[in-house]
């Protein structure tokens, strides 16, 4: 959404649709000011980038040197990701640790709607863009699913644990346990670290359960959207035996 009056007003009436707000960086102003400070009021992340991004962006349109973002489908409340949660037929909500890929975050979305999952929980900053992309690679499971944006996960994810979900996370630690034997909690938060990086050490000391993927073979490594796929598959195995 381009334009000074239209990204002001959005971010006064309703700014969980807002991804992220992009501004062109040689424009200042009183109007400029108060997007800022809408922005910082709001919570929602913002960018300065030049002229030619934002033209871009807009695909020519006339944008006044300020573009919001909008996210794929309104962001929810953590309280609403804690309830999906314990609500779904699969009670694991994914939490994404600064997962930069619009392609991975879709593609889990995908995976999780499908197995019945409850819902996500992504970092505000350093993240991806719930934008177009990530909607088009999830085929439509991130409008369906309550996703919703932290400022800070490893107090989001303490929040989880007072409501009694355990908090899982995927590593390739030797130490870790193996994926393919161990016990799997519920409900359960399973994190997913960033695609170079891993999961950051702040978020990992909040996780009861750390889990490898062993391989059969020598190799590399999965990317974080096929290692999501394959412990969430052995969840929902796991969970259908014990309802039998």
């Amino acid at each position: 959404m381009p334009g000074k009056k239209p990204v002001r007003e959005l971010l006064s009436t309703d700014p969980r649709r807002v991804d992220a707000v992009v501004m062109r960086r040689d424009r200042h102003g009183k109007d400029m000011a108060d997007i800022l400070d809408a922005c910082r009021a709001a919570g929602v992340r913002f960018r300065f980038a030049p002229k030619e991004d934002l033209d871009r962006l807009c695909g020519g349109a006339t944008h006044q040197g300020v573009v919001a973002l909008l996210a794929a489908a309104p962001l929810a409340d953590l309280g609403d990701v804690l309830d999906s949660g314990l609500a779904s037929p699969f009670p694991v909500v994914l939490a994404l640790d600064q997962v930069q890929d619009t392609g991975n975050v879709g593609a889990l979305a995908r995976t999780l709607y499908a197995l019945g999952g409850g819902g996500m929980v992504i970092p505000k900053h350093e993240a991806a863009r719930l934008g177009p992309g990530a909607a088009r690679a999830s085929a439509g499971a991130l409008s369906r699913l309550a996703v919703h944006k932290a400022v800070n996960l490893s107090r989001a994810l303490e929040t989880f644990a007072d409501r009694g979900y355990a908090i899982v996370c995927a590593t390739d630690d030797p130490e870790a346990v193996d994926a393919f034997t161990a016990q799997l909690p519920f409900p359960m938060v399973l994190v997913l670290g960033n695609e170079d990086k891993g999961i950051r050490s702040c978020v990992a000391k909040r996780c009861d359960l750390k889990l490898r993927i062993p391989f059969a073979r020598q190799f590399d490594s999965l990317n974080v959207a096929q290692a999501g796929a394959v412990i969430l598959g052995l969840a929902a195995a796991q969970r259908a035996r014990a309802a039998d």
